[in-house]
């Protein structure tokens, strides 16, 4: 079996051009060549803004670029027709699919409703603050672009259980909705702001068993039209795990296929609450490791005083690696982006190393780091700025290297705070497999590192390059590694 390797193939700042569906159709050879075994592709549908939306402030689950609604009838990113056809390019090419599944709330209603709810203090959700009083909401979802086609279900104020907006006094709040399905909120895991149910727009309620029952025929729908092979789930720390649960378990007995779901609960430096959401879904599906990503985070930004031996520290990959999803960055860590936290340039190629030739996790590379990217855009101070992201350097090198070197077993040297190691033996699947890997965050270093015996006499360089000469693998299978300073070197089977 190859690794498996994931590729976000989006950024929040991708062109507003319709052109990303047709780019992975042409693309899809190209990244099967570079070892990528599964595409995650964004929200194919149609968001508040049209053909604009990124996707996350979702309209209509049922308009995959299909209908003229929100004043476009393709998405950001192409046409349903266009979508589905990229996606069975891919498929054919060796790559599976991942789908964007946002379903935490819904925005750009149709129609206002009277509706009675409750203000709640914003730091304490639990905490109710105003008696009981009407608003007027954008909460019906009737669809008219698509006059029913698919779905006739309508959406309206009983299908959620909190708004952020009253139209007719133009006052922004949080409101909890009063309605037949109980007060207040729905279970999460965490006690983050009392109850970090409500995220944003129109915040679905999942108690309501005809929005349950909407959600799994949509599911179904879904799958039939595109023939997905797994989910990226979005914002799962504000919808209650049991939901999930049961939609999982639904799509899984409905296909008789194991499809791949990974979770994105973002919370940087808290294991213990991914730990809690993976105990509340019983490990149906993978998270991705916020943890380890806080660690690459700060390891870049402390330089030679990050100790690399620490670099795993209370990370996913550590307590749980069969559920890990291992990043280097996201569209919400991007620079100006709401959970902005980017790994600097110089530590790029090292972070890479450390997800993409380990043998625990599953990783996810993104697409500036491929692709490079440039954008312009307002950062929280108010001030325009322009970004540029250089992909990482030997991005492609690193990715071949887990394609064809990255297998056997793996022996780590973690030992030494500026300087760190790992030796995968290689094993007979593949052959010419074996690798020695050896990052440094500060001067030059060097390690004698087994790679077993049966690699004796023969001779490795650095695939990437980056550090010349060669090692000749003694009797006893080690041989002495080196790595530049601030670097990476990976060492495998010359010729």
């Amino acid at each position: 079996m190859q690794n498996g390797t994931i590729l976000q193939f989006f950024h929040w700042y991708y062109p507003s051009d319709g052109s990303l569906w047709k780019k992975l159709k042409e693309e899809a050879p190209r990244l099967v060549e570079l070892g990528f075994t599964a595409v995650w592709l964004p929200p194919a549908y149609k968001g508040t803004s049209g053909g604009y939306s990124i996707g996350y402030d979702v309209y209509d689950i049922y308009d995959l670029g299909e209908f003229d609604q929100k004043g476009s009838v393709r998405t950001k990113y192409g046409t349903k027709e266009e979508y589905i056809d990229a996606i069975h390019s891919a498929q054919q090419a060796g790559l599976e699919i991942y789908a964007d599944i946002v379903l935490n709330h819904k925005g750009g209603a149709d129609e206002a409703e009277i509706v009675k709810v409750r203000r709640v203090n914003p730091d304490n959700r639990n905490e109710f603050i105003s008696e009981p009083f009407d608003i007027e909401a954008y909460t019906k979802f009737t669809f008219p672009g698509r006059k029913g086609k698919y779905s006739q279900f309508i959406w309206d104020y009983k299908c959620f259980s909190g708004v952020d907006y009253d139209q007719k006094t133009k006052e922004t709040a949080i409101f909890s909705i009063l309605n037949e399905y109980g007060e207040g909120w729905d279970e999460v895991v965490d006690d983050e702001k009392g109850n970090y149910d409500y995220l944003m727009y129109d915040d679905i309620d999942f108690r309501n068993p005809a929005v349950r029952d909407e959600l799994r025929r949509w599911g179904e729908w879904y799958w039939k039209e595109t023939g997905l092979n797994g989910f990226r789930l979005d914002a799962v720390k504000h919808i209650t795990p049991a939901f999930y649960n049961d939609w999982l378990d639904h799509m899984r007995n409905m296909t008789g296929k194991n499809l791949f779901a990974v979770g994105e609960y973002w919370a940087p430096g808290k294991l213990p609450l991914l730990l809690k959401y993976i105990d509340a879904t019983q490990g149906r599906m993978s998270l991705f490791d916020a943890s380890l990503h806080h660690n690459f985070e700060a390891a870049s930004k402390g330089g030679k005083d990050f100790d690399l031996t620490t670099i795993f520290n209370d990370s996913l990959v550590a307590a749980r690696p069969e559920l890990a999803v291992t990043v280097v960055g996201n569209h919400d860590t991007q620079p100006l982006q709401s959970l902005e936290a980017p790994v600097e340039q110089w530590f790029d190629p090292l972070a890479h190393a450390l997800i993409l030739l380990r043998e625990k996790g599953y990783p996810c590379v993104f697409y500036p780091d491929l692709y490079s990217s440039t954008y312009k855009d307002k950062g929280h101070d108010g001030q325009e700025y322009e970004i540029f992201l250089p992909a990482c350097e030997n991005i492609e090198k690193l990715l071949q290297a887990r394609k064809l070197f990255a297998y056997g077993q793996q022996r780590d040297w973690l030992d030494h705070p500026n300087c760190i190691g790992w030796t995968r033996e290689g094993d007979d699947e593949h052959p010419g497999s074996g690798c020695a890997v050896l990052l440094s965050n500060g001067e030059e270093g060097f390690k004698t590192m087994e790679i077993g015996k049966g690699h004796a006499g023969k001779t490795f360089t650095d695939h990437l390059g980056k550090y010349p000469g060669e090692v000749t693998i003694n009797e006893e299978g080690q041989g002495e590694f080196h790595v530049g300073a601030g670097s990476v070197s990976v060492w495998t089977m010359a010729g």
